[in-house]
C-alpha cells in the first residue's frame, strides 16, 4: 500500500484491523490487532523506540518489562501497586517534597545484612510509637553520643519509712537506679547510694 506524501493511511473495519507477520513456511510469528475494546500485540518482543535517537523507551517479553525513559511518572491517585518486591538502589521524593514510607494496616520492616543507616543532616530524627520502643543489639553495644542525654518522666522511687520527708521535699539532685529487670528510676542522692532504700518501685514493675 502506497500513499502520497503528507497523506494519511487509514485502515478501517467495522470489527477490527489485524496485521499479521508470517515466516517463509506461512507460520504466524507476530500479530497486531486494533479492536473496539483493546489493542493487542502478540510477538516474542514488543518495543517502543524514540523517533529521533532510536532509544528503547519500552520493551516487553516473557522474561521482563524494561522502561528506558529517563523518568517513569505515575499520575494515578493511588500511585503504583506492586504485587511482590521492588528492587532499586535509590528511593527519593520530588524536590521540596517529603518522602513517606507507610504501611497503613501492617508493619514496616527495613532489613539489610550490612546495616541500616538513617541520617537527618539538617534536622531532628524522631521515633514515636504507641506501645514499647525496643533498642536491641545482640552482639554489640547501644551507644548514645550527644551533648545532653535526657531520660524524661522517670518514676520516683518509693522511700522507706526511714527517709526524711522534709529533706525529700528540698531534694534537687537524684541518683539513677536500676531494677533487676532493667527498669530505671530516680532516688534522692545522698552521701552514699540510696537506691536500696527506694527499691520498692521494683516490686511494681
Amino acid at each position: 500500500i502506497h500513499v502520497s506524501q503528507d497523506s494519511p493511511l487509514v485502515l478501517q473495519s467495522d470489527r477490527n484491523v489485524t496485521v499479521n507477520a508470517r515466516n517463509h513456511m506461512g507460520q504466524l510469528t507476530g500479530q497486531l490487532t486494533v479492536g473496539a475494546d483493546a489493542v493487542e500485540a502478540q510477538c516474542k518482543r514488543f518495543e517502543v523506540r524514540a523517533s529521533d535517537s532510536g532509544k528503547v523507551l519500552f520493551s516487553a517479553d516473557e522474561d521482563e518489562i524494561v522502561i528506558g525513559a529517563d523518568r517513569l511518572k505515575v499520575t494515578g491517585t493511588e500511585g503504583a501497586v506492586f504485587g511482590h518486591s521492588v528492587e532499586t538502589p535509590h528511593i527519593r521524593a520530588e524536590p521540596s517534597q517529603d518522602l513517606k514510607l507507610e504501611s497503613p494496616t501492617r508493619s514496616l520492616v527495613m532489613e539489610a545484612p550490612r546495616g541500616v543507616q538513617v541520617n537527618a543532616a539538617a534536622g531532628d530524627l524522631k521515633a514515636t510509637c504507641r506501645k514499647e520502643l525496643h533498642l536491641q543489639s545482640t552482639e554489640g553495644e547501644i551507644f548514645l553520643n550527644a551533648d545532653t542525654i535526657r531520660l524524661g518522666n522517670l518514676p520516683m522511687g518509693s522511700f522507706s519509712s526511714s527517709s526524711s520527708s522534709s529533706s525529700a521535699s528540698r531534694q534537687t539532685i537524684y541518683e539513677l537506679c536500676a531494677c533487676p529487670n532493667g527498669k530505671l528510676y530516680l532516688s534522692p542522692a545522698g552521701a552514699g547510694s540510696t537506691c536500696q532504700s527506694s527499691s520498692n518501685i521494683c516490686l511494681w514493675s
